[in-house]
């Protein structure tokens, strides 16, 4: 990109002089640590887009996607970290996703419920992390089952008895290790693609540069990195966009 490029999209992407990025703690494959030290593949990416851009770079970090969201929506940040879901993409412009990562379900281990199919029926309660992906999803596509939204899925499928605990693989899967009680559904209901995004008043060119900017830190082995470091693996990174 050349300097005069680079100077514009800046103007527009942090008109502030400094790159405002939502981070989602509550998604452990993105991002790891504390508000005050964060790591993982969301802030190398958001660094990286600063350095491109010659601007210093502001994390600002929240405990669940719709408060990340939430921000960006508010105009108290410049770019985001989120799955790419219709509900909000009327917001948001997202590139391309950089990773993508399982939504699978987790049922009690007496459970007649075997399949992903079989979830989708009367008098199924599903737990759900509120403002999730999962949740976004789950609310748009399921016909008979009942999303039930919590802090966190597990801990409404705990607290309040569900049949059902919906949520990411690498979590999940940690929690059923730790809860011999409980099992996962073997394969997806979802796959969520996470991407970047900004704010649909961006100029196009602003949008096109995180486009292609994404692209390019996919192929260079940079998100496959950055994943591998976060001690995530690395077959999360999303294939080229078509």
């Amino acid at each position: 990109m050349g300097i005069t490029t680079a100077a514009a999209v800046a103007e527009d992407l942090a008109p502030n002089g400094v790159l405002r990025a939502s981070i989602n703690l509550g998604n452990p494959v993105l991002a790891q640590g504390t508000p005050q030290a964060p790591t993982g593949v969301t802030v190398d990416i958001a660094r990286e887009v600063g350095a491109r851009l010659d601007v210093p770079v502001e994390l600002v970090c929240f405990d669940a996607a719709r408060k990340s969201y939430e921000a960006m929506a508010a105009g108290r940040a410049d770019v985001c970290f989120l799955a790419i879901e219709p509900a909000r993409e009327a917001e948001v412009a997202f590139t391309a996703p950089y990773v993508v990562i399982e939504g699978v379900y987790a049922v009690p281990h007496d459970s007649a419920l075997t399949t992903v199919a079989d979830v989708d029926r009367a008098g199924v309660r599903i737990g759900v992390k509120r403002g999730s992906a999962y949740d976004l999803y789950l609310s748009r596509t399921l016909r008979h089952a009942t999303v039930v939204r919590g802090e966190e899925g597990v801990g409404a499928f705990r607290a309040e008895g569900l049949e059902v605990a919906a949520g990411i693989r690498q979590p999940m899967t940690e929690f059923a290790a730790a809860h011999p009680e409980v099992r996962l559904i073997e394969g997806r209901f979802m796959q969520i693609r996470q991407a970047v995004g900004t704010t649909r008043t961006r100029r196009p060119e602003t949008v096109c540069f995180l486009r292609d900017l994404v692209e390019e830190l996919k192929a260079a082995g940079f998100v496959a990195d950055s994943l591998r470091r976060a001690n995530q693996p690395d077959t999360l990174v999303a294939p080229p966009a078509a």
